[in-house]
């Protein structure tokens, strides 16, 4: 089975990913694109150097592409998972209600 939490642990696997192990590494990547905004986020906010904030904003907002692009993927492989975020937006949109 392949590795997902080092490098380089699947650059050549004997076999190729179940559908499971697939959808499994995608939402690998979403989470690994969000980790990355944050970094870059970060370092925003430790710096005044304005071409760094400049090139580290650009960069993040890539990464959000990048999510996006992933989800879609996700939803398209797995179809259950829309449901599931569907849901999710339908009860924060019921707690708004109440605020």
């Amino acid at each position: 089975m392949p590795k997902f939490g080092t490098s380089y642990s699947v650059l050549k696997a004997e076999r190729t990913m179940t559908h499971d192990e697939l959808v499994r590494s995608i939402r690998f990547n979403i989470a690994a694109e969000y980790e990355a905004i944050q970094f870059y986020h970060e370092v925003i906010e430790c710096t005044d150097n304005e071409l760094v904030k400049t090139v580290l904003k650009d960069i993040a907002d890539e990464e959000r592409v990048h999510a996006g692009e992933l989800m879609k993927l996700l939803v398209t492989l797995e179809p259950e998972e829309a449901k599931h975020y569907a849901q999710g937006e339908k009860e924060v949109e019921e707690m708004m209600k109440d605020i």
